[in-house]
Formats: C-alpha cells, sequence, structure tokens
C-alpha cells in the first residue's frame, strides 16, 4: 500500500502560495487513482494551523506540523530537518512537494538522509500504468516517461504542472511533529529579504503575458544608428504598465559579457530557453528575436505565441508562432505607448 505525503511550507502571513495549492490537487488526484492508497499532508512554517484549516476540505487523512520561530524563513539546516522528521512520523513511500527555491534547495538533502530516491522539475504525474513521472531534459529537447520502483519515492512538481486546488475550508487536527535542532542547525542567521519593488519587479511569473526582448533591439536601426536608451524605455515602459513579465533571448543576455551596449535591467535571471527558464504563462510575445530552436524550447508552455520581426522567414514563421506581425517594434511600441496611454 502507498502512504502518499505531501510537504508544504508556509508564507509568512501562514497561507500557502500557489505552487503549494497545485501541488494539493496533484497529491489528491494521485490518491483517487492509486488503489489501497492514503494520503496526508506536512507542513512548515512560523504558524501552520491556518494553512491546514485552509486545505481541511483537500481529502487529506492526516495532517502533520513542524511550526516554530525558527521554520518561518528559508534556511536549509532547518528545513531539512523538518522535511526528515515528517517523512519518517508520515511512514511515507511517495512523498510530493512543490519545486520551488525553498523545498528544491532543502529536499535532496532530506532525501538523502531517508535513503530515498528523488526527481525534480517533475511536469506531470501518469497514472495511466502504475505511477511515472513527465519530465522535460532541454539540452536532448526530449520528454521523458520515468518510473522507479525505489522507495521512499520524493517528487519535487514544476508549478504549472496542474489547476490549484479549491475547496471548501474547515477545521484540521495538526499532529505537531517533534524536531531536535542542534545550535549548528541555527547557525545561519536570515537577516531578512531584499526584493524591488512591486512597480519594479520585470520577473512576474503568474503575469498573463510574457514578453520576451531579442538581441535585435541593440543592432544598428534603418537610420544606422543604436538605440539602446529607447528601447530600454519603451521595453520598460510596456512591461510595467502591462505588468507582464520580462524575458529575454541568450544572445542579449551574453551581449553584456562583450563590452556591447546592453538593455540595463536584463540579468541572465531573465533568459529563456534550452539554458535559460521554461516560463508558464497564457500569451508571449517575442520581438526582435529570431525564434530559433533553443530559446523557443522554453516556450514550450506558452498556450499563445505571438512575434514580431522584420523577417518574414525567421523561425517563428515556421511553425512556432500562432501569429507573426512583420514589422518593427520600436514602431509597433511606440504605437502601443500612443493607444494604451493608461494601460
Amino acid at each position: 500500500m502507498e502512504k502518499i505525503l505531501l510537504i508544504l511550507h508556509t508564507n509568512a502571513d501562514g497561507s500557502l502560495p500557489k505552487a503549494a495549492l497545485e501541488a494539493v490537487e496533484s497529491a489528491r488526484q494521485l490518491a483517487c487513482a492509486t488503489k489501497e492508497s492514503n494520503w496526508a499532508v506536512g507542513l512548515v512554517g512560523a504558524e501552520v494551523q491556518t494553512a491546514a484549516d485552509g486545505i481541511a476540505g483537500c481529502g487529506a487523512g492526516r495532517f502533520f506540523g513542524v511550526s516554530g520561530e525558527d521554520y518561518s524563513v528559508s534556511r536549509y539546516a532547518t528545513d531539512a530537518a523538518a522535511a526528515e522528521a515528517i517523512c519518517r512520523a508520515a511512514e511515507a513511500t511517495l512523498i510530493l512537494a512543490p519545486a520551488d527555491s525553498r523545498w528544491m534547495r532543502a529536499l535532496p538533502g532530506a532525501a538523502q538522509r531517508l535513503g530515498a530516491a528523488i526527481d525534480t522539475h517533475v511536469a506531470e504525474l501518469d497514472t495511466s500504468n502504475g505511477l511515472a513521472v513527465r519530465r522535460w531534459y532541454y539540452r536532448q529537447r526530449i520528454e521523458a516517461v520515468q518510473s522507479r520502483s525505489a522507495r521512499p519515492w520524493m517528487i519535487l512538481l514544476d508549478a504549472g504542472s496542474a489547476k490549484p486546488w479549491s475547496g471548501e475550508a474547515g477545521e484540521a487536527a495538526v499532529e505537531a511533529v517533534p524536531v531536535e535542532l542542534s545550535d549548528a542547525c541555527r547557525r545561519t542567521d536570515v537577516a531578512g529579504v531584499q526584493a524591488p519593488k512591486a512597480d519594479e519587479q520585470t520577473i512576474r511569473p503568474d503575469a498573463a503575458l510574457l514578453f520576451v526582448a531579442g538581441a535585435g533591439w541593440t543592432k544598428k536601426q534603418k537610420d544606422g544608428q543604436v538605440h539602446v536608451a529607447e528601447a530600454a524605455d519603451l521595453i520598460s515602459d510596456f512591461v510595467r504598465s502591462r505588468k507582464a513579465s520580462l524575458g529575454s533571448s541568450k544572445s542579449l543576455v551574453d551581449l553584456s559579457g562583450e563590452g556591447q551596449a546592453v538593455l540595463p535591467f536584463l540579468t541572465h535571471l531573465h533568459q529563456v530557453g534550452q539554458t535559460g527558464s521554461t516560463p508558464r504563462h497564457p500569451k508571449g510575445l517575442a520581438t526582435c528575436c529570431h525564434g530559433e530552436e533553443p530559446h523557443v524550447v522554453g516556450w514550450r508552455f506558452i498556450n499563445e505565441r505571438r512575434a514580431i520581426n522584420l523577417d518574414a522567414n525567421c523561425g517563428w514563421a515556421r511553425g512556432k508562432a500562432d501569429v507573426l506581425y512583420v514589422a518593427d517594434a520600436f514602431e509597433v511600441l511606440r504605437k502601443l505607448r500612443e493607444k494604451l496611454p493608461d494601460a
């Protein structure tokens, strides 16, 4: 009999992030599809009762909790210890968790202590013939379907793998799990969080639109001049006004290391593609980007793709975009600024 455990951490306010609710739905569906199974939820945070009550109607048979000030922030030593303690208390054979930065850092260590196998960046759980996981190997550009006989098996689910669970709240009976922490576990002191203001944030995972800038923005334009400053102004204004998420091609990001003029707000974190990120947005707009395969592979989960390029034979025109606008991106964004001044 499979014993399924879902491990989650809370936000600073005690709520659960969207990725956690998606993992709740995945765990619920897995439990329904697996015969003779039961499932439980493990929660880690400063206070976990509020989060447990919020998902009390999800169908989990038991709720485990590790709470206290030591677990209010992301810290490898305390997170790994808490996850290990919950897994042992639940005697879990299948362990699910969202593949966010906190668990991606701590759970591999917990898996080693438990003697568990672990798979990360899982895109989908396949229960058509037993349990298998689907994940992408981007360098090889293939999708793999993998299964394991080893138990415990830890699976970290990428955001966007399922719709967030929604159901009625209630009162959950949380079983407190004791964790022995040495002074060494508290050696790392989290002084605080540095983050840009909300209107300065350019990477927005939950945005409805992904705007990708290509290297063409920094090239000579039809007047024979480079207009990097105007490009930066047009792009930042569009991203800010539309609350879009900003992405970039590898070629544009790499220009900064070659001493060429670059857009000042771009970093390698914005890179989309084979060696970058694979965002999940309902819509995507590529500008001044040729649409070559190493970049387009990062668009695999974008539902509606559109592109602006002066080349009618670019990669986007070869079945990689739903709509290709053969136009000057500078002129298009200038017109958009005029027509959507208060967007």
